[in-house]
């Protein structure tokens, strides 16, 4: 056996922290927190190992909610293998994108209209007070 075959047969039956680690990764974030408090709960120094793993390797800050739903299959732009479907979807997605930035141009104009009635109405105050003070 080379070396070349040993690191191979290594990655192909890892050890049981490796198979730990990819049964919680399956499971997410909550998964890696519940074994952490566990952990805590059973024998602090595992669970403060836990929480030291989870801090060095970036898993108790860098997984999104975007992240997570792409890995679990939530993809938009993944294709079903049918083309009529994956052209419906396509169609779909575009004009829910523009709604959407319809809805938010919309939104946009909403405040500026309450920021300008706002402010015309504390000019009127402020000119109705200066007014009755120069009286």
């Amino acid at each position: 056996m080379t070396s070349a075959t040993q690191p191979v047969s290594h990655m192909a039956n890892p050890g049981w922290f490796s198979r730990a680690e990819a049964w919680l990764d399956n499971r997410g974030k909550p998964a890696w927190i519940a074994a952490m408090v566990l952990g805590f709960i059973f024998f602090w120094p595992v669970g403060l190992a836990l929480l030291a793993y989870m801090i060095w390797s970036k898993r108790m800050f860098s997984t999104s909610c975007r992240k997570s739903m792409k890995s679990a299959g939530f993809g938009a732009m993944k294709s079903s293998g049918n083309a009529a479907f994956d052209a419906y979807k396509a169609e779909t997605l575009r004009r829910l994108q523009d709604e959407q930035e319809n809805f938010e141009a919309f939104l946009a104009r909403l405040r500026e209209a309450k920021d300008k009635a706002e402010f015309d109405q504390f000019m009127e105050e402020r000119a109705a007070k200066s007014q009755s003070d120069s009286q």
